[in-house]
């Protein structure tokens, strides 16, 4: 914890005691109601440093004030290129708490990504620790050097360096705290204000809006599931990067909803993180498949990978395809079920869960042409399943709608796939800055997956429209491929992709992975699919890789993959 921050959190109480916060109408609210809730109750471990939620509260108040101090008024973006740390915490909290707007950034980014992305928002200030300041530097460097022709001197950011030396002209987190006012300015509350950019592609892309409605409707649709989700009881690993939704919302806003108890991760490592649950008492790990994968490769041992996670009841799997084989190794070396959701930034993100879903043989509710609605009620019929016979991402949430639709927008029935429509009050105000695709008149979103609900009223994915290859005509999702090459002994991972062909418009490329100490060679694996696939779903071509690129939550960067497979396709 840097020095300032940690005298904020040792100041003596106010006499003067905010009102009491009964309903959110700014995330931050969240932070206020469980200071009066539970006020010593222990908020945020990272490493040493131990805050409650009273003293979090406290010091998202200074940091409120100090943006004020620094002339930072409602609407402002703030952009935060960190690791998870408490001083993430705090900057996030105490941005929304003085009506600013948020922009998480990927810390890995590159400096002229994060100098398209601060342009892109014309952010006022950036926060950047050790991981990210050097990009930070260089891209503010780079925009103050093209600011006259193409920006306005307001665009040029403010870099904040966070527990690193500051460079002329630069203002420190602590500098920034130390000429807080006495109060931060409070904004008018309205909870259509926005609240956070995302970018989900980097700055290929548009960001995300995301209003405080969106984001506490999500989490008020987490909080209807029961059993809970996550009680004051729970100590949660943060192990999810918080410059992504799920990190961020699903993940630090539902701590700050329950007043549980979050343990950081400033960088995941499988043993790291093991020894954090184990010491910790660790009770839920919401997490992505590279994280459940990294423990079974650490710990080969059976009974000592359960004895280190005997604290915990919960495990959530997300924002990647969670692969079946895994979630069964898992159960069987830990006893430990994965319970898996589906969801999106532009849904603040959780739309589906497992922990929803009403068990074999009950009837998918359903509200006539409008969609299938989850409820709190529906998600208590039956005992939570714990061996599904396929692979389904679970029920919608309370509260939120699904539709699966054709090519031409009419319902399909349960069985059949098509594209995948959400409606709730979770879903985002559209891309920045003009709230372009926002949900339409009826307040459906079109997700761009391809789906199903079954009988049960689960949704089982299969693709993204995006990523399907047109073979003469012909669909082909990658994910049918992935899955039947993975049953190939020997095969770790596998990615699936199109790539151009003179013959037929399109071909399938698969990039394998081996496993560790197998040898796979590209001939086995297309004699494999010459018994499982139809011939226009054969892969054309067959590429042995030692990896697959991934992304900040470890999913598959198939975007990379495309852009090689055209480029080796066309010859250069």
């Amino acid at each position: 914890m840097c020095a300032r921050l940690a005298d904020v959190v040792m100041a003596p109480r106010t006499q003067l005691q905010p009102d009491r916060v009964d309903t959110a109408v700014n995330v931050a609210d969240l932070v206020r109601r469980a200071a009066q809730d539970a006020p010593d109750h222990l908020a945020v471990v990272a490493g040493k440093d131990r805050l409650t939620w009273a003293e979090l509260d406290r010091t998202v108040d200074a940091v409120a004030a100090a943006w004020s101090g620094a002339g930072l008024v409602a609407g402002f973006r703030v952009a935060l290129a960190m690791s998870n740390s408490l001083e993430f915490v705090t900057a996030y909290f105490g941005a929304l708490r003085a009506g600013l707007v948020a922009v998480p950034l990927n810390p890995a980014s590159t400096a002229e990504e994060i100098g398209s992305m601060l342009g892109a928002v014309r952010a006022r200030v950036v926060l950047a620790d050790d991981t990210a300041v050097a990009a930070v530097r260089a891209a503010v460097d780079e925009l103050v050097g093209v600011g006259s022709r193409v920006l306005d001197a307001d665009a040029v950011p403010v870099v904040v360096p966070v527990g690193v030396a500051s460079r002329p002209g630069e203002r420190s987190y602590d500098e920034l705290l130390a000429a807080a006012s006495s109060a931060p300015a409070v904004p008018p509350a309205d909870p259509e204000t926005l609240a956070v950019l995302l970018f989900t592609s980097g700055a290929a892309s548009p960001p995300v809006m995301l209003t405080h409605r969106a984001l506490l409707a999500n989490l008020d649709q987490l909080a209807a599931i029961e059993p809970p989700v996550m009680t004051p009881a729970d100590v949660v690993l943060g192990v999810l990067p918080m410059c992504h939704v799920y990190g961020l919302n699903a993940v630090l806003g539902m701590v700050a909803r329950v007043a549980g108890t979050l343990v950081l991760v400033r960088r995941f490592t499988p043993e790291g993180s093991l020894d954090l649950v184990a010491g910790e008492q660790v009770t839920n790990v919401p997490a992505v498949p590279t994280v459940f994968a990294g423990w079974l490769r650490a710990v080969a041992d059976d009974a000592e990978l359960a004895r280190r996670l005997a604290s915990v009841r919960l495990l959530v799997s997300g924002a990647a395809p969670l692969p079946p084989s895994l979630r069964s190794a898992l159960r069987e070396a830990t006893g430990l079920v994965v319970e898996e959701g589906y969801g999106l930034t532009e849904a603040g993100p959780v739309v589906t869960s497992t922990l929803c879903s009403a068990g074999a043989g009950t009837e998918a509710a359903r509200t006539g042409t409008e969609g299938r609605t989850g409820t709190a009620e529906e998600a208590t019929e039956q005992p939570r399943p714990t061996n599904r016979a396929k692979h389904t991402v679970g029920a919608p949430l309370p509260g939120v709608e699904l539709r699966i639709v054709d090519e031409t927008g009419t319902e399909v029935e349960v069985g059949e796939p098509g594209q995948v429509l959400v409606r709730g009050p979770n879903l985002f105000s559209g891309y920045w800055p003009d709230g372009a695709d926002a949900p339409g008149e009826k307040g459906w979103l079109a997700t761009g997956d391809i789906g199903y609900l079954d009988e049960d009223g689960d949704l089982v994915l299969v693709d993204r429209i995006k990523e399907l290859v047109i073979v003469s005509g012909f669909n082909v999702y990658p994910r049918e491929v992935e899955e039947a090459i993975a049953e190939l002994d020997g095969v770790a991972e596998v990615a699936v992709v199109a790539m151009p062909d003179p013959q037929t418009g399109e071909a399938v490329r698969a990039y394998v992975v081996p496993a560790a100490g197998a040898q796979v060679s590209a001939e086995e694996v297309r004699r494999h699919c010459e018994v499982r696939l139809a011939r226009f779903k054969r892969p054309s071509v067959v590429e042995i890789v030692p990896e697959l690129p991934r992304s900040v939550t470890g999913k598959v960067a198939k975007a990379s993959l495309r852009r090689a497979a055209r480029e080796s396709a066309i010859g250069f």
